[in-house]
């Protein structure tokens, strides 16, 4: 694994972890509004990548939280 995705992965666990102590609702929508916020979207692309091709390490409120149109990633 490239150390970009190992620190997307890292980045995005961290946020996780942040709203773990949230409802898993409030969770997925905090998520999701920081990295909307304040990651490129560059960044965001990269995580739908990884999303849907080597999830593995990342938090599955993670995965759930990142709105990932998969499809649009395929050939990148």
């Amino acid at each position: 694994m490239s150390s970009k995705n190992e620190t997307l992965i890292r980045m995005a666990n961290q946020i996780a972890t942040f709203f773990r102590p949230y409802s898993r609702e409030e969770a997925v929508k905090g998520i999701r509004s920081h990295i909307e916020a304040f990651w490129s979207p560059t960044m965001r692309r990269d995580l739908c990548i990884l999303i849907a091709k080597d999830p593995d390490g990342l938090d599955a409120i993670v995965i759930e939280a990142v709105p990932c149109e998969i499809e649009n990633h395929e050939n990148a």
